[in-house]
């Protein structure tokens, strides 16, 4: 993620901020100019010749969003985040009400991917087809078991999901080496867009070369991982997971390739420089990633050495590595896949299955959960 500061004092800011530690402005996120601007009190922006903005409904009445939408835009009262939220967890509670700021949050950081990668994600209220809706749904006694998942554009979250402590009891029990909220995001995202970028495209044969015929039975599959994983797996696969069927290690990759391109970015925007990550060799400079650039040489020379040293910190400090994971040279190839798949689709030249443009939007209402 790229660095951001106050319009109107320079103070550095964080994503999750919803003032100003310096000069006490209240900010908030302009996803168009994917940058943070200030406001006053009465949401007048502090840079007169911008463009006005007004806060997201839930910035202004719920407190769980710091986005803005301009203010002139009479689509909805939701920013670009919110308005793809369809059911919330009761409210009536202030675990639940806490539990869905930071799935909110969450989402907004994958959001901020999709806005850098210049991928659409048009809520279901506009495109019923081919659009996105997030459900984060509460277990309880009187409803069915909740699974985490996605189906035709609707992605649901079991809220235990963001509990720390529930999170991390559910990955020590499945034996994973990492599970966070964000991360079941940038996963089930990666269903979605293998419907928008492969699915009935001439992207799916070479799909099918790298990651295998998605056309095998999938609950098969799945059946056939639980009972016996295979062995093999870091021989080709970026998770154990990856290796149950090939829409789950496409989904697996493209959450590791968003966390790939947010870990870059966010080392560039702090200057990382490592002296000595390499011996014998150069200091190791990071570098967001390019649509353009040599996506194999930024994994190898600069993202495994900034990995490392990640690593490297998160165990001086007592924690476990944050970036416990190997590449193999075929899961580079499925990553470099994805990135040559996104990045023609920013420029035009590859297929993304959406429906035309024209109706009128619906409008979005926040279903809470009963």
């Amino acid at each position: 993620m790229r660095a951001f500061t106050c319009e109107r004092c320079g103070q550095r800011l964080f994503f999750e901020n919803v003032a100003c530690g310096g000069c006490g402005a209240v900010i908030g996120f302009v996803p168009a100019e994917l940058s943070f601007a200030s406001f006053d009190p009465e949401w007048q922006r502090t840079r007169v010749d911008a463009r006005a903005q007004k806060p997201c409904l839930n910035y202004a009445s719920e407190q769980v969003c710091n986005w803005m939408l301009p203010a002139d835009d009479s689509s909805s009262p939701y920013c670009l985040s919110c308005r793809c939220t369809e059911v919330i967890p009761a409210l009536s509670t202030i675990e639940n009400r806490a539990s869905w700021s930071s799935i909110e949050q969450a989402k907004r950081r994958l959001f901020y991917s999709l806005l850098v990668l210049q991928l659409p994600a048009p809520p279901k209220t506009e495109d019923p087809q081919h659009g996105l809706a997030f459900r984060f749904l509460e277990e309880t006694r009187a409803e069915p078991k909740v699974f985490t998942g996605h189906d035709e554009g609707v992605i649901t979250l079991n809220i235990a999901e963001a509990d720390d402590a529930a999170r991390e009891r559910l990955r020590a029990e499945m034996h994973e080496p990492y599970r966070t909220l964000l991360g079941h995001f940038r996963h089930e995202i990666g269903h979605y867009y293998w419907d928008r970028l492969v699915q009935d495209t001439a992207a799916l044969e070479e799909f099918r070369r790298l990651f295998g015929d998605e056309r095998a039975d999938y609950a098969q599959a799945l059946q056939q991982h639980y009972r016996e994983p295979r062995l093999d797996w870091p021989l080709n696969f970026v998770s154990v997971y990856a290796s149950s069927h090939p829409w789950e290690d496409w989904a697996e990759c493209w959450a590791h390739y968003l966390h790939i391109l947010d870990g870059l970015e966010t080392a560039q925007a702090w200057g990382l420089r490592l002296d000595h990550a390499v011996a014998n060799a150069g200091p190791v400079e990071a570098q967001a990633l390019a649509g353009n650039g040599d996506f194999a040489a930024d994994l190898i020379q600069r993202w495994l050495p900034i990995s490392q040293f990640i690593n490297a910190m998160d165990r001086s400090l007592g924690s476990h590595d944050s970036y416990p994971f190997v590449l193999p040279a075929p899961v580079v190839d499925k990553l470099l896949f994805i990135h040559q798949l996104i990045a023609a689709a920013a420029r035009g030249e590859a297929a993304m299955r959406f429906s035309a443009p024209g109706l009128a939007p619906a409008p979005v209402t926040f279903i809470e959960q009963s």
